[in-house]
């Protein structure tokens, strides 16, 4: 992110051209099966296709799958089809299998949950909103669970629960829409749910944002008071550094995280540094940066998401 320094000190990339979205290549097995070929239509009505997945994800999916087709009626079973569906880049597929375990278990707040995750991936914030709030209803009174990795980091340890992933997402979901209100009262029961350090920098930096969003700066500080500089961050490193940013025990060269080239949390990170040039009143910087997002090929990542919201509904 060499460009994070120069912008402060020059504009002279606002009169470039706007860059070409970057679409993928892959056309999954669907498309020849009732399914449109692409997985997803962004906020600027291009479709966007999966990358073709690794061949060990697709061992592992195979296995997920064939569980699956042996006890279908298993609510792990389908879970976990639906989870290695949607990694292998086939979300409306991974849709259809968790709106099939709907119809057998109207009742499980985890289908609705999974189902509600990939309706943000395909830019169906409407129908993510209905799905997360009903799973939020759901575990209303109900002992939380660790929810276990489908792509375990790299300790190996999960770092989320079923009822803060569901605040959490149902919080996007919100967000995506430009409610922010609504978006910052599920951010605090995502809060609410875990003393995880990972759970508490996620939940406080979109507290942080939404607040400062909202013109109420000094509310988004009084949260910081939750991050320290020795925190056992696992996963959520991106969120942990812009969190040490905004309270300022990072400079804006030292954020970036030199060990990972994951290219999700590039973008989570390019958005919270592209948002704070928003709310700052350095909108035609933050434009850049929300262009350089959304030139990535990232398409199913939360930042990237985000930036399409900002650029189509904000500028």
């Amino acid at each position: 992110m060499k460009y994070f320094l120069s912008f402060l000190l020059l504009t002279v990339l606002i009169g470039c051209k706007d860059p070409a979205p970057k679409k993928g290549s892959y056309i999954p097995q669907q498309a020849t099966i009732g399914y449109p070929g692409y997985e997803a239509i962004s906020l600027f009505g291009d479709t966007l296709y999966s990358k073709e997945p690794s061949e060990e994800l697709i061992v592992r999916y195979n296995q997920k799958k064939e569980a699956y087709e042996k006890n279908p009626d298993n609510i792990d079973n389908i879970i976990w089809y639906g989870r290695f569906t949607a990694y292998k880049g086939n979300y409306r597929e991974a849709i259809n299998i968790y709106t099939k375990g709907i119809e057998k278990y109207p009742n499980e707040p985890r289908l609705y949950r999974h189902r509600g995750h990939r309706y943000i991936t395909i830019r169906e914030f409407e129908k993510a909103t209905v799905d997360l709030t009903r799973a939020a209803s759901l575990i209303d009174g109900k002992e939380n669970m660790v929810e276990e990795d489908g792509m375990p980091n790299a300790q190996n340890i999960p770092v989320s629960t079923l009822h803060g992933n569901i605040y959490y997402h149902l919080g996007l979901a919100y967000y995506l829409q430009q409610e922010m209100e609504a978006s910052l009262k599920a951010y605090k029961k995502c809060l609410e749910t875990s003393s995880n350090p990972d759970n508490v920098v996620s939940a406080t930096h979109w507290i942080y944002m939404i607040y400062n969003r909202l013109g109420r700066p000094e509310a988004g500080k009084n949260y910081l008071r939750n991050i320290k500089v020795d925190m056992n961050v696992i996963e959520n490193t991106a969120y942990y550094r812009a969190c040490l940013f905004y309270k300022g025990e990072l400079e804006l060269n030292e954020i970036q995280d030199k060990n990972t080239d994951d290219a999700p949390s590039d973008s989570a990170l390019k958005y919270a540094l592209g948002n704070w040039l928003y709310y700052t009143s350095e909108k035609l910087k933050a434009e850049i940066v929300l262009k350089e997002i959304v030139a990535q090929d990232d398409w199913a990542s939360f930042g990237h998401i985000a930036a399409e919201s900002d650029l189509a509904k904000l500028y």
